[in-house]
């Protein structure tokens, strides 16, 4: 008996062990904490890469968000690029606002920023674009009022909540506020043109279908490349300038094109391990 408990110990062991190997989640990190390699700056007015200002920049081993050399911001948005494209995936940041706000930012502007996703590649964005047509993760800093983080703002988009279309331009979130300096941790879970899902601090605050093209709430770009209706299977990942300093410590990302299993029931909220993926992240089938 005490050899048979044993055996079976030991193998309970080696499946523990296998399936916290198979749970492990690998996030790639987009930002290396030294440098913005691969990553393009655009900022509105400046050609591609013309980090005008030294607005996007590394400090202290953060990507930061600067206006010293602004003596007027004159809507001079600006968006950081990671280079690539991207339709399956979980990306995260770390973020938090300090400091004051550039000289002349919009009110509405205060303590705002963002992770744009679905977003038109760097390259076509005009040279006098605001916003490249995407799906906007606003973030935003509390102003000691109830003031959600993890929002859904949509220039250039529309999405369906509940089977219908919206088109209103901002979803508040259920998150909390958060005050102050404090470091705050902003997922968000990209199915290509079926679902996305934002998380506050780990906390689902939010989630919609069917992002697509359409709408307004974006200047200067090239009207061909918006097809009113037309599905975002994909498309790039930015941060945003909109004139209040913000630090990013992190910014990494989960593929998870590939270890979708189309089979599944529900499949939409159900992946298995692919050979050829590094994607290991597993969630239980919904009954």
């Amino acid at each position: 008996m005490k050899a048979s408990l044993t055996g079976l110990l030991i193998l309970l062991g080696v499946v523990a062990f296998g399936q916290k190997k198979a749970d492990k989640e690998e996030w790639k990190q987009l930002f290396n904490g030294k440098n913005l390699d691969g990553w393009d700056v655009k900022i509105r007015g400046y050609a591609l890469n013309e980090n005008f200002g030294n607005t996007f920049r590394v400090e202290n081993g953060s990507m930061v968000v600067r206006y010293d050399a602004y003596d007027d911001f004159k809507q001079q948005y600006g968006h950081i690029f990671y280079k690539g494209d991207f339709s399956y995936y979980r990306v995260a940041v770390e973020y938090r606002f300090v400091g004051e706000q550039a000289p002349k930012g919009e009110g509405w502007a205060w303590r705002n920023s963002g992770i744009m996703v679905h977003g038109q590649p760097a390259e076509t964005m005009g040279l006098s674009q605001d916003f490249p047509a995407s799906i906007e993760v606003q973030l935003l800093g509390g102003n000691d009022k109830k003031r959600t983080t993890c929002n859904l703002c949509t220039p250039g988009t529309n999405v369906v909540i509940d089977g219908k279309l919206i088109t209103q331009h901002c979803i508040n979130s259920t998150s909390q506020t958060y005050n102050g300096d404090q470091w705050v941790r902003a997922e968000v879970l990209v199915l290509g043109d079926s679902l996305i899902q934002h998380f506050a601090n780990g906390e689902k605050v939010l989630e919609y279908n069917k992002p697509q093209l359409g709408g307004g709430n974006v200047s200067g770009h090239d009207p061909a490349l918006l097809v009113n209706g037309k599905l975002l299977e994909h498309g790039s990942i930015s941060l945003q300038s909109e004139s209040h300093p913000v630090e990013f410590r992190k910014v990494e990302l989960l593929e998870l094109k590939g270890c979708m299993d189309p089979k599944a029931k529900n499949y939409k909220s159900y992946f298995v391990k692919a050979d050829n993926s590094t994607c290991e992240y597993k969630r239980r089938r919904r009954k």
